[in-house]
């Protein structure tokens, strides 16, 4: 979209003129002046974000920008290529000719005639003038209808109306606000509904107020809305001020026992507006608020957290479908196939259930012929996103353009690049913040102490609170590890991304007559391209898309690709960015693949013949000097580095699942400060060297034999205390990368050794007697403690006092542990507790019940015992709660009981 690239086009010039200008002398002030040019740019698109959707002119000049920025970008990658190309020697990779004052002033030339093309837009006054409208205080506020309460075919939601219901019974201290959070279309409204209009909470709550809060809503508005509840609304309380009318609402609900629904409050301002006007000291009020942001239920009641709407079941899914099409639960037999699929495919979404229902109803119901319907339902499951396009009133678009229209506009782009995944994709965090950087989507705004990855992260945070994105899996700190979107969501980011011409992404797919969609004269338009199957085939074709800057395969499957294959992508996407293609299983590169000199992001997998074969990642690797994260995934257990990545000037992400031996490090050596992941390295790559050079790196992981590392025999463990900043830490012991036979580890290193501020360790196959806990409870910061694959073995582990003072998490996995003795003083900060495994252990500790802020303990594939004694934890824990100590626990067994 146009904002991104302005935004990604100006960080890449203000990179050009602060360390670079010593080489664009002869077009700098050019450069200067595309600079201001876009700065008016960025300006405009975020002031005209809203008009622009309703005034044909606006998004025609919104369109004309976007255009001369890609064509702006693509010579400024040439300019940023050449002052990276500068930090090289002569002899190195690049031409000389890419130096020469010549080549220099014709890229003058060139960025001179962008700007030229922008002066012409705003030459023309009237265009000008647009651009400089204060738009959003001009245009009068679009007026939301209230959505229509559903009162039939209210399916599932009966365990979360109990569940509601008994919060509005609770008697409470004071005023008491119960929110209801939910994605779009979820039944938000519907269950609040259902809950107003529920006998018993009709007999409990005397007064009962139901209010619908638009986007624009105005004070004024609301408060006369539950003051007519109360009394006639005379001329002289219509000329009331907010401030006034908030008391007389204030007054009268003061001495009510009321129930106030307020459906749909958008942001924590909002609630702030209204607020004002409620009686905190009546204990026997109640608020109900929907919202579709979890931030918004937080900072109403700070004592409560957010309920959740859940998505139905697939049975529940059924259900409202029969309902919707058939009146009653009772339908044809011969459609139940075909119909159960359609459901499914709504993925426990209510709205889609409805909307698809009356598509089928007027469709396909009408014939009255069993076979032309069973026919028709069949096709509806083949193509289902193609039959919701029948709905004509547009339901499902309209709801979640609601929450795409309120996102930031920083968030936008972040929010369609998900709908590059495939459906129902788990898509790992750290995996789409790397790309959101690699993308340009990221950027700073003032202090620089906060990482980019740091920021993603809380875009991503932002994102999952809005209910645009679902947090699948979490890591052992809390943070989200995976995450989804919803089928329908991922369906509106397809259409935007591509609406009005705005070419942010496009998926490839091949069609039955062979061909692929988008054709090739489209295809070479958009900047970004996502293909989930028939790869090889569409490589066949020789694709040709120039302005492409992102290619990307989520395929199921593996690909082996043929050496014929390999070199389409480099000839068919020449200024490549962001280079995905993890399914797609490479002998070896082609040579042309290092002509991609603009890639950042790069995700490559590795066949081997053997798996005792070595992979090579070879020094050609250094021509890709603008790469930020590097991936490689390979067949083979080791990976040798002939490239000094350390000394690649951007990169901040290296990962590998093999043991990669870095080549030796000269001393005189100075880059790699940028380097934030290292994983996973061999164990004679760990030199003071290497970790001189990336003194900045967070997380580390090393593979191999670790008795060489912790003896310093080969590597030094000695010189990871002086990575200072690294948070992350992962040891695996592959004895069968070493000649040697034994597997158990003699000890660890003294605590002082280990990095200082280090707040996740992770062990595994090491072996160790548990007498050697003693030294990780004496790490300082240590948080999260993961001891996968016989990390510890023996039969007793006595927990000993004064360690594991900040200790969070702890996970064990696959060791012969039979006893083990500990109590909560041994661990006075747990919350989590996983046993993985532990098919020998007894009995989980009774102690750890008296762990203050003790919240979850998962045991997979215990022994019966230590089944029955995790139960006796959880209801020592529930006994503190009646006596007043109250905690959420939860506690998860595998299998469950029969």
């Amino acid at each position: 979209m146009a904002d991104a690239a302005v935004a990604f086009l100006l960080e890449n010039l203000k990179q050009l003129l602060t360390n670079h200008g010593n080489l664009i002398k002869d077009a700098k002030d050019q450069v200067e002046k595309l600079e201001n040019d876009l700065r008016l740019f960025k300006a405009f698109l975020k002031d005209s974000t809203k008009k622009r959707r309703k005034d044909d002119t606006l998004r025609e000049l919104v369109r004309q920008i976007r255009s001369i920025v890609h064509e702006a970008e693509d010579v400024i990658d040439s300019f940023v290529t050449q002052a990276a190309g500068a930090r090289w020697p002569r002899s190195s990779y690049l031409p000389a000719f890419l130096f020469s004052p010549a080549k220099l002033l014709d890229i003058g030339k060139q960025v001179e005639a962008v700007c030229n093309k922008i002066r012409d837009i705003y030459g023309d006054r009237n265009k000008l003038d647009l651009a400089l409208i204060d738009v959003d205080d001009g245009d009068s506020p679009e007026k939301n209808e209230a959505p229509i309460l559903r009162k039939d075919n209210v399916v599932g939601f009966e365990d979360e109306a109990e569940t509601l219901m008994g919060y509005l019974t609770l008697e409470t201290e004071q005023l008491d606000v119960i929110s209801i959070i939910g994605m779009p279309g979820l039944g938000k409204t519907t269950l609040a509904g259902k809950i107003f209009h529920d006998p018993q909470i009709q007999f409990q709550f005397p007064v009962r107020i139901w209010i619908y809060i638009s986007q624009e809503f105005t004070k004024k508005d609301i408060f006369l809305s539950i003051l007519k509840e109360f009394t006639r609304i005379t001329e002289d309380i219509n000329h009331k001020s907010d401030v006034e009318l908030a008391n007389m609402v204030a007054k009268y609900l003061s001495g009510a026992k009321f129930l106030l629904v307020m459906d749909d409050v958008w942001t924590t301002g909002d609630w702030d507006k209204l607020c004002i006007a409620l009686p905190k000291s009546n204990k026997r009020g109640k608020v109900l608020i929907t919202s579709r942001q979890v931030e918004v239920g937080r900072y109403a009641n700070r004592f409560r957290d957010p309920h959740r709407l859940r998505f139905l079941t697939c049975e529940e899914s059924w259900l409202l479908l029969r309902l919707e099409v058939f009146g009653k639960p009772q339908f044809p037999a011969d459609l139940e196939v075909e119909g159960k699929q359609i459901a499914e495919r709504c993925g426990g979404l209510p709205l889609a259930i409805v909307v698809i229902g009356g598509i089928l109803v007027k469709k396909f119901s009408a014939s009255g012929e069993m076979s032309s319907m069973k026919r028709a339902w069949g096709k509806v499951t083949e193509s289902f996103n193609t039959y919701l396009t029948y709905d004509t009133e547009k339901r499902m678009e309209k709801i979640i353009s609601l929450s795409y229209e309120k996102l930031p506009y920083h968030l936008r782009e972040c929010f369609l690049y998900v709908g590059m995944f495939p459906e129902d994709y788990e898509i790992p965090a750290w995996k789409l913040i790397c790309m959101w950087i690699a993308e340009g989507l990221i950027h700073r705004k003032g202090s620089m102490s906060i990482s980019l990855e740091e920021i993603a992260e809380n875009y991503l945070d932002d994102l999952i609170n809005r209910n645009l994105i679902r947090a699948d899996k979490f890591k052992a700190d809390g943070k989200v590890k995976t995450c989804r979107i919803h089928d329908m969501l991922r369906d509106f980011c397809r259409t935007a991304a591509d609406q009005d011409k705005e070419n942010f992404f496009r998926e490839i797919k091949k069609c039955d007559d062979g061909c692929f969609d988008p054709p090739v004269s489209e295809r070479c338009k958009h900047r970004r391209l996502c293909i989930h199957s028939n790869v090889l085939d569409f490589f066949s074709g020789k694709p040709q898309c120039p302005s492409v800057r992102s290619f990307v395969c989520f395929s199921k499957d593996e690909i082996p690709i043929q050496a014929e294959y390999i070199s389409a992508i480099p000839v068919g996407f020449k200024l490549l960015r962001v280079l995905d293609v993890k399914p797609l299983k490479f002998n070896k590169l082609a040579s042309d693949m290092y002509q991609l000199i603009h890639l950042r992001y790069v995700s490559l997998s590795f066949s081997s013949p053997s798996t005792h074969s070595t992979t090579v990642l070879p020094t050609a690797f250094a021509k890709l000097w603008n790469i930020e994260t590097l991936i490689i995934e390979t067949a083979s257990r080791t990976l040798d580095i002939k490239v000094d990545i350390l000394n690649m000037i951007q990169l901040r992400h290296f990962k590998t699942n093999a043991s990669a031996t870095l080549p030796k490090q000269s001393k005189s050596s100075s880059k790699g400060e940028k380097i934030q992941t290292l994983g996973t390295i061999s164990p004679e790559s760990c030199t003071k060297e290497v970790f001189d050079r990336t003194r900045n790196l967070k997380k580390l992981g090393i593979r191999g034999n670790l008795a060489w590392l912790l003896e310093n025999k080969k590597g030094s463990f000695d010189s990871l205390g002086k990575l200072e900043n690294l948070e992350k830490l992962k040891l695996i012991n592959d004895i069968i990368l070493s000649s040697s036979d034994q597997c158990q580890l003699s000890g660890l290193p003294r605590a002082y050794k280990f990095p200082s501020r280090l707040r996740s360790l992770t062990l595994c196959d090491t072996s160790l007697d548990w007498k050697h806990m003693s030294i990780l409870g004496s790490l300082e910061n240590l948080e999260v403690l993961k001891l996968k694959d016989k990390a510890f073995m023996g039969e007793t582990w006595e927990a000993t006092d004064g360690g594991f003072r900040h200790l969070e998490v702890l996970l064990i996995g696959r060791t012969n542990l039979v006893n083990w003795v500990a109590s909560h003083h041994h661990f006075p900060k747990l919350k989590r507790l996983e046993l993985r495994n532990c098919e020998k252990l007894r009995e989980v500790p009774i102690g750890l019940a008296d762990i203050p802020n003790f919240q979850l303990l998962v045991l997979h594939r215990l022994t019966n015992n230590a089944a029955v004694s995790a139960r006796r934890v959880k209801r020592r824990l529930e006994e503190g709660q009646q006596s007043g100590n109250a905690r959420r626990f939860k506690l998860s067994i595998f299998p469950p009981e029969e």
